[in-house]
């Protein structure tokens, strides 16, 4: 059996290790600490609680013990990227507890956590940086940080750091880092689609996986409670009274999820916390403290701010909601049945989330007992997309809108529709103007009486002038006649 004398590790580091007790290496370590001391790039799959963090931490720590090289200002040798604040935290602590004997200096940057203490710590440069990708950024962008130096990057968690949506900030970095570099990829699964996205980042990497892709521990008792959506919160407190629990998380599929769970809890009598990405960092911290003190056993929390909870004494893991991808599922209950103990991990499964226990029960292979030893008869229900009202069974589907060269609708559906377009087309009664107040207001001069009435005048002023003309030809025709008769006379 190999022990950790055996990897050949420096005395301190030894030293650090038989102080926690620990002498024989998991499989996981027992091949990833040769591979990266021979410099490979590195894809390691182990199930989560395997001992993924010490596999890279202490090959890192011989590392900088065997150079011995003092880093430059603001840059570090080591890069370590996690997913999650709560897990970034957690590596800081390996790394703190295995160096202890070693004159090293870490940091760690995270969101959710005042930049400057972060720029003072890394102003004479770190050995190892733990960091998340998007303080890192924030840093480098500010001049605070250069990975310009780095040799050795690890992605811990690194399905997730790629599949949720990391991957542009990812990009972004790996840019920045030296050609000429070590790269490791550390994870509890391994989906093929992720692993076509790893194979950009390294270089004739070395695959080491100690079981088999995706398969649960063996050490835990899975089971099922077929429980209807409107009575999940009230079926969870009911288990979680009836069983003797030392510490229990359990998993909702949203933030606000998460909230009201421990609102329910608590006012059940059930100490209960949550922890999700809207919470601060003095929150998380308070929150997880309480769980590992076991002041409050039960913590409700997210998948994405569930990683890095290493916590010993989980005896249950609750699915409230299932995930919406199988190989999460794996992910949960990987926080119990830790350090060679048995645990629980119970799903609570509604009519809309069948096809999503079938998915886990196709990637597990195996079957998911019901707790109470029923199945019930559960109908076959997608889940609805958000947004959309499913329509009753018993409502009549919408008539489609006819196509070019669609044959037309008949008997009484042609009649519907005649009738329904000509009722369309009919001219809508005019609304009624309101009444006009006449007896109070003056009526507007009517411009067309104005224009007869000028033309009238116009008519009666002509008829003046011929009247006048022809009296005065009357007159000279009379003096005219005067004139001849005394000319006669």
């Amino acid at each position: 059996m190999t022990k950790f004398t055996d990897l050949g590790l420096a005395e301190t580091i030894l030293r650090a290790l038989s102080d926690e007790g620990y002498e024989t290496p998991t499989p996981i370590q027992a091949r990833v600490v040769p591979a990266m001391r021979a410099g490979h790039d590195i894809v390691g799959i182990a199930q989560t609680g395997t001992g993924k963090t010490a596999s890279f931490v202490l090959p890192l720590l011989q590392t900088i013990q065997e150079h011995k090289r003092r880093p430059a200002a603001t840059a570090c040798h080591a890069l370590v990227l996690a997913p999650t604040r709560e897990l970034a935290a957690q590596i800081e602590e390996n790394i703190q507890i295995y160096s202890k004997f070693l004159q090293l200096r870490s940091a760690v940057v995270v969101g959710g956590a005042k930049p400057g203490p972060q720029v003072r710590q890394m102003a004479k440069g770190v050995d190892i940086l733990v960091a998340t990708p998007g303080r890192l950024e924030d840093h480098i962008a500010s001049g605070a940080i250069r990975i310009d130096q780095t040799s050795t990057v690890v992605l811990d968690e690194a399905d997730q750091m790629l599949d949720l949506g990391f991957m542009p900030a990812i990009r972004r970095i790996l840019a920045k880092l030296p050609k000429k570099r070590q790269t490791v990829l550390m994870s509890a699964t391994m989906p093929s689609q992720i692993r076509k996205l790893a194979g950009d980042f390294l270089r004739d990497p070395k695959e080491i996986s100690v079981a088999p892709q995706s398969k649960p521990i063996d050490r835990i008792d899975q089971s099922v409670i077929h429980v209807a959506q409107s009575e999940k919160r009230d079926r969870l407190v009911s288990y979680l009274q009836s069983q003797t629990i030392e510490r229990a998380v359990v998993f909702t599929r949203t933030k606000h999820g998460a909230n009201r769970v421990a609102q329910v809890l608590d006012r059940a009598g059930i100490a209960a916390g949550a922890i999700h990405g809207n919470k601060s960092q003095s929150q998380r911290i308070k929150t997880l403290d309480a769980f590992k003190k076991g002041t409050a056993p039960v913590l409700v929390a997210t998948d994405i701010a569930a990683r890095g909870i290493d916590v010993d004494g989980v005896s249950h893991v609750i699915n409230f909601d299932l995930p919406e991808v199988a190989e999460v599922y794996v992910h949960r209950i990987g926080r119990t049945a830790r350090a060679g103990a048995s645990g629980t991990a119970v799903s609570l499964v509604d009519e809309s989330q069948r096809g999503l226990l079938r998915e886990i029960e196709k990637l597990t292979k195996m079957s998911l007992p019901s707790l109470d030893g029923s199945t019930p008869d559960l109908p076959e229900v997608e889940p609805e997309k958000p947004g959309r009202n499913r329509r009753s069974q018993n409502s009549k589907r919408p008539q489609r809108r006819r196509r070019h060269g669609d044959k037309p609708a008949r008997d009484g559906a042609k009649a519907a529709g005649q009738e329904q377009r000509s009722q369309a087309k009919k001219p809508q009664a005019k609304k009624p103007r309101k009444q006009e107040q006449s007896e109070v207001t003056t009526p507007k001069p009517n411009n067309s009486n104005r224009r007869r009435k000028n033309r009238s005048g116009a008519k009666q002023a002509s008829g003046g002038n011929t009247a006048g003309l022809n009296r005065m030809l009357g007159n000279i025709d009379r003096s005219s006649q005067k004139k001849t008769k005394r000319r006669s006379a």
